[in-house]
């Protein structure tokens, strides 16, 4: 039975849904949604025998708003986010593998880096972990890059909920049987005036904290990107660089045909039968 409990940390709570017996998996979501992203994953993880952390990240979903940030601004970097998921693992006994999303992604790298004794294991899904360029080349030439692109530049700059509902269009080149449903309940939550300013925080950061510690990385990871995500010209060459980038033989790509930003969501079947089999490798039972 899966349950809602509210992890007090020193500057704040997250709200995280628990469910499962095992081994401890804790998954966080990226910028501008809910731990509802992971709401196909979750079951699959559990059947497989682990016990599963979903977790809302700081100011987003049911989590609590204006948090510190280590910035020392108005922010949400993955530095901070990684605090808060090394303080969710403490709370239920980690050791944990963390699987991050976007963001998340590179929170888990950074969150790896910095307390090994409490990550086991990361998987980084569509992950921001690099810093970032863009390709103008591309822009031009690759229209899900220039359709991507052009959509978050204009959700940030114009702070619109409008283009950040065309971005996600685009994000998921195919969509879940409940795709309608998420995006309405995700609206409702990003439409409250503190929610949408907490995502605008998101996008005062860069990933170059994440970038700086994956050299630090001593446990495996599991990349794991779609070949159809929006966000990169070569979705694949990002992946391959951001394992590169770890100590020899600690990490690997798996590439999602067809996948967006979201293959967790889209596909969750095809990611579970990745991600399970590393589970079982390396979480620490």
């Amino acid at each position: 039975m899966m349950m809602t409990e509210f992890v007090t940390l020193e500057y704040g709570r997250l709200a995280c849904d628990v469910v499962g017996e095992g081994p401890l998996v804790v998954l966080s979501h990226g910028m501008g949604t809910v731990r509802q992203d992971f709401r196909h994953l979750v079951g699959p993880l559990v059947g497989a025998g682990y016990r599963v952390v979903n977790v809302d990240m700081r100011g987003h979903g049911e989590s609590s708003v204006d948090w510190p940030s280590v910035t020392g601004k108005a922010a949400i970097s993955r530095s901070d986010v990684a605090e808060d998921l090394l303080g969710v693992v403490r709370h239920f006994g980690g050791p944990a593998v963390i699987v991050g999303h976007s963001l998340s992604g590179g929170a888990a790298t950074i969150a790896a880096a910095q307390a090994p004794e409490l990550v086991s294991a990361i998987v980084e899904i569509g992950p921001f972990t690099l810093t970032q360029t863009v390709h103008m080349g591309a822009l031009f030439t690759n229209r899900r890059y220039r359709r991507g692109g052009i959509r978050l530049a204009l959700t940030s700059g114009l702070k619109s909920l409008t283009w950040w509902r065309r971005y996600l269009d685009v994000a998921y080149p195919t969509k879940p049987a409940d795709y309608d449903q998420y995006i309405a309940d995700l609206e409702r939550v990003l439409r409250q005036p503190e929610r949408w300013a907490e995502f605008m925080k998101t996008g005062v950061t860069t990933p170059a904290d994440a970038e700086a510690r994956l050299a630090d990385v001593r446990c495996p990871a599991l990349v794991i990107m779609g070949s159809a995500d929006p966000d990169w010209a070569d979705p694949e060459a990002e992946a391959k660089a951001i394992v590169a980038a770890m100590p020899a033989g600690s990490g690997r790509v798996v590439m999602v045909e067809n996948g967006g930003h979201y293959p967790h969501a889209q596909f969750a079947d095809r990611i579970a039968a990745v991600v399970v089999p590393f589970l079982d490798e390396y979480a620490v039972r």
